[in-house]
């Protein structure tokens, strides 16, 4: 049986979601936030580590300015809302991407939450945001030239913002791409694309898909 360590989610259908219900883009972004807590409680309950959850790309700018507006606030009030939780829970809140373009009021969400969740053991929530894994390659590679440092697999691979391997990465919504996500880490990772949109998606769904990957056979190039 497969052990799984690193859980790669693309929460994509958020906004398809809503316009089935006749809702705006946005009611489609705040069902999606909710589902959140029901993964993370899995991940929790079944011993997987790490959870890596993909929320807002290097692409997402060209979206509407009024929806990007919408997504940053949405992200400080999800920050607020589930602080409590990610203590009460044993969740260690971090942040992937360079989120240096925010606002100063979210990135200070952001540290806070950070700090306050910091030494929590029971998961490792990984928020990709402003993320898109060439950038993120791109970013390595230059603190790696700042400290001198050989590139080389190993260096790289330190240097990046999320170094352990993604064991099993789901894409909901019914896409089949990859969409610049974590491309390094899921080198070998078992990939499954659901129709299910994301805010439809649940833990009965995510423990049928993680019962099939545990019996995969999985050889890594070998036979």
């Amino acid at each position: 049986m497969n052990k799984l360590n690193h859980l790669a989610i693309i929460m994509d259908g958020n906004g398809r979601w809503a316009k089935k219900r006749g809702f705006l883009r946005t009611n489609g972004h705040e069902a999606g936030a909710n589902v959140v807590s029901d993964m993370c409680e899995f991940c929790i309950d079944n011993g997987v580590k790490i959870l890596s959850l993909y929320a807002f790309s290097t692409e997402n700018w060209k979206r509407p300015q009024k929806e990007v507006d919408f997504l940053m606030n949405l992200l400080k009030k999800f920050l607020l809302l589930k602080r409590d939780d990610f203590i009460k829970n044993g969740i260690k809140f971090n942040t992937i991407g360079d989120i240096s373009p925010f606002s100063d009021e979210l990135k200070n969400e952001i540290e806070i939450t950070k700090d306050a969740t910091r030494e929590n053991t029971n998961l490792l929530l990984n928020l990709a945001i402003n993320y898109g894994s060439k950038d993120e390659i791109i970013r390595a590679v230059k603190k790696l030239n700042l400290k001198g440092c050989e590139i080389n697999e190993a260096n790289l691979n330190a240097a990046l913002d999320e170094s352990e391997p993604v064991d099993l990465l789901i894409r909901t919504g019914g896409e089949s791409r990859l969409s610049n996500f974590m491309l390094w880490q899921a080198s070998y990772a078992e990939l499954f694309f659901t129709p299910t949109l994301w805010p439809d998606f649940g833990k009965n769904e995510l423990a049928s898909i993680v019962a099939k990957f545990k019996d995969i056979e999985r050889r890594f190039g070998g036979v």
